[in-house]
């Protein structure tokens, strides 16, 4: 199910999602992409070109969009996933919060997980404030835009909470 990580997810380090996620309200801009098998810088970009610093949350949306991904067993399918160049242009936009309907952010087959690695910048430190949501499902009515997201997760001692991630439309310009 929908489900929140911090970088504690992918590091040896106890990294805990009640400490990082401080703030559960963002900006948030809602994408759509096409996501037959990988998710690229240029499908990205082709959405959502700059930010000027004050949109922390990215919401992709997966298409095809059907209502099955709902209850969908992803075992075995290799579904998209993120190129690690989609998520290094995410984070040249200051993106802190990433969101997306796909099971995973990485190939499922590969067990390298280089789109996490490279969201959460592990260089010489982990990037401690950044959060990835997966599994989310954002239905076809509501459309493409800027938003205001409620973050909500358990205060769980643990790297990933069960997460409920809510959108509210805003007016501003």
């Amino acid at each position: 199910g929908t489900h929140t990580e911090c970088a504690g997810h992918i590091s040896k380090q106890s990294i805990f999602i009640k400490d990082v996620l401080q703030n559960s309200f963002f900006l948030a801009m809602l994408i759509s992409v096409n996501a037959e098998s990988e998710i690229t810088k240029e499908k990205i970009e082709k959405e959502f070109r700059e930010n000027d610093d004050y949109c922390k949350a990215l919401i992709v949306r997966s298409l095809p969009n059907s209502e099955s991904k709902k209850n969908k067993n992803y075992s075995g399918t290799n579904p998209a996933y993120f190129s690690a160049e989609s998520i290094n242009y995410i984070n040249s936009l200051g993106i802190e919060h990433l969101l997306t309907d796909l099971p995973s952010l990485d190939k499922e087959d590969d067990n390298k997980l280089l789109a996490h690695h490279a969201f959460f910048q592990e260089v010489e430190a982990w990037n401690l404030h950044k959060t990835v949501t997966e599994m989310i499902f954002v239905p076809d009515d509501v459309s493409d835009g800027l938003y205001f997201l409620n973050l909500q997760t358990a205060a769980f001692e643990s790297d990933a909470s069960p997460s409920k991630p809510l959108l509210y439309k805003t007016h501003l310009m």
